[in-house]
């Protein structure tokens, strides 16, 4: 019992995290055998295993599962103790473990990477990317840092910053580029064509054109807003995006841009991060590192009503 180690417990954590070994290895930046010996050594000195081995995946054992919640606990605790060191510190350095959704990442991320290298030369960024309800699981849990995501997050444990607002615009075939303008009704009775569940996005989407989850006429659950844009161009339906993606995912795509009219649907980016978290100064210049980021972004493609 003894001999448990911090790394142990880590590679743990991302093995209960990931459910696949190679994928674990990854995440923790070593080999697959490296981590497969840890854990093995781990679950020697338990005295049991902690996963069930399967083909393709990994399933927590009884044993694994009354061990996950105390090892997040742990990690919890030892980070805290790093992030207290580091709050002394004149400036942040070291690593820094940032989550951030989907539907902002591509498009946010270098200009965001570029801003902390200017500013916070010292410090080693580490992005995870993923949708909201695990990147909160994680924040909470210690396995991040901080995160970009779509407020309000409502989660009384974390504090949040709003950053900037950004509309979302109607996309459909260029053909269709001179038509009026639909109203939500209009919208209801379209192919729109959404995320797949799970995406915040998607709910805001639906929550503009007054949809119920699970009554919209999509013919497309689609993993990104790369794939709804290429949908849309070879004519199946019209999608909405947000307007920080458009100069990514439209110049490619045979597809028509249209603001809405006021009132124009819109979301609120913002950073989150732990309210116990002594490095809350810290994230407050993060945060208008990442707010000047978006403001850079938006301001290089904000468009005019066109239709």
């Amino acid at each position: 019992m003894t001999n448990i180690t911090i790394r142990q417990l880590r590679y743990f954590e991302s093995l209960v995290r990931h459910g696949h070994f190679g994928r674990a290895a990854e995440a923790c930046a070593v080999s697959q055998p490296a981590l497969s010996v840890q854990i093995k050594e781990l679950e020697e000195n338990l005295g049991g295993p902690l996963f069930e081995r399967l083909p393709r995946k990994v399933l927590l054992t009884t044993l694994g599962r009354h061990l996950e919640t105390r090892a997040r606990d742990i990690l919890k605790s030892v980070d805290d103790l790093g992030d207290l060191a580091r709050a002394g510190q004149e400036t942040l350095a070291g690593q820094l473990r940032l989550g951030v959704i989907p539907t902002i990442a591509p498009y946010l991320l270098p200009q965001v990477i570029h801003g902390l290298t200017q500013t916070l030369p010292a410090v080693d960024v580490h992005i995870r990317e993923t949708m909201t309800p695990t990147l909160i699981q994680e924040l909470t849990g210690g396995g991040i840092d901080a995160a970009i995501v779509a407020l309000p997050i409502s989660e009384p444990s974390l504090i949040e910053a709003p950053l900037f607002d950004e509309a979302f615009v109607l996309v459909r075939p260029i053909a269709d580029g001179n038509k009026p303008l639909p109203n939500r009704q209009s919208l209801r009775e379209m192919k729109l064509l959404l995320l797949e569940e799970g995406h915040c996005f998607r709910d805001q989407a639906l929550s503009f054109c007054a949809i119920q989850p699970g009554t919209a006429r999509e013919t497309l659950d689609a993993t990104s807003l790369a794939t709804l844009v290429q949908m849309v161009g070879s004519g199946v339906g019209v999608t909405l995006i947000p307007e920080i993606a458009i100069g990514v995912e439209t110049r490619s795509a045979q597809v028509a841009i249209t603001p809405f009219t006021a009132p124009q649907p819109s979301r609120t980016i913002g950073l989150i991060w732990r309210r116990s978290s002594p490095l809350t100064k810290q994230f407050e210049q993060i945060a208008q590192i990442v707010k000047q980021a978006g403001e850079t972004v938006l301001s290089a493609q904000r468009i005019l009503p066109v239709h």
